[in-house]
Order: structure tokens, then C-alpha cells, then sequence
């Protein structure tokens, strides 16, 4: 069986967030998607998320693509999950191209995957801001 893995916040899930993972799990038989937690958005990341974690959690795991959320706690724990796991591929979006390169020493392949160019969260939460008209 071929493992893939991912990670992200994946808040205010859109078709993007659906494409990333529908074309990660094609990479392989297995989808194990490392959910940040609240905690590692808030201190690490400097990001308030919409949805808790627990709700993240039931959203990405009712997705047909995904096999098993995890939680993601910090940055570090990447080289763990490939060994723990027995991970063959590691995915991520374009975005971080380069950065996560280091993984091929555990042996799992790296691939960076086109972003869905039109959609993202952070844009969702702009167009919203420009939507709430003042009193």
C-alpha cells in the first residue's frame, strides 16, 4: 500500500482545499492528512482559524479522499509522521516548493502540487470583510 501524507490548517474548507486533497490521495492508497491544532495555529503559525479544531477534523474526515486526520502539533514532527506512518509520499501546495525538500532523506518522495489559482482561504476572508457593510 502507498502512503501519502499532507498538512494544513484547512479552515473554511473550499474546492481548493477539495482538489489538494483529491489529487494527493491520487498519489497513492492512502491519504493521512496532519491537521494543525488550534494551539499550532494560534503560537506558531500567528493564525486564528474560524472553525476549532474538532470541527476541522470532522469536516476533513468526511471527505471520501482521506483516510485518517492527524493532529499537527509543530513544526518538527514532519520527519516522525514519514517514519511512524510508513509515508511513501509526502504532499504539499506549490506555495511551499523547496521548503520541505529535506523529507526525501526519509525516503519518502516530496511533491508540490499547483494551487487552485482562483480560491484560497485568506481571500475568502478578505472578500468577506469587504461584504460586512457598517451600521
Amino acid at each position: 500500500m502507498k502512503r501519502v501524507i499532507t498538512y494544513g490548517t484547512f479552515d473554511l474548507l473550499h474546492y481548493g482545499h477539495i482538489n489538494l486533497l483529491r489529487r494527493a490521495r491520487a498519489l497513492g492508497d492512502y491519504l493521512i492528512v496532519a491537521l494543525s491544532t488550534d494551539e499550532f495555529n494560534s503560537n506558531a503559525k500567528n493564525k486564528k482559524t474560524y472553525f476549532s479544531y474538532a470541527d476541522r477534523k470532522m469536516m476533513v474526515e468526511s471527505i471520501r479522499y482521506v483516510d485518517l486526520v492527524i493532529p499537527e502539533e509543530n513544526w518538527e514532527q514532519k520527519r516522525n509522521d514519514i517514519r511512524l506512518y510508513q509515508v511513501d509520499v509526502f504532499v504539499m501546495g506549490d506555495d511551499w516548493a523547496g521548503k520541505f525538500d529535506f523529507l526525501k532523506e526519509e525516503g519518502a518522495e516530496v511533491i508540490y502540487l499547483p494551487r487552485t489559482p482562483e480560491i484560497s482561504t485568506t481571500q475568502i476572508k478578505n472578500d468577506l470583510k469587504h461584504l460586512i457593510l457598517p451600521r
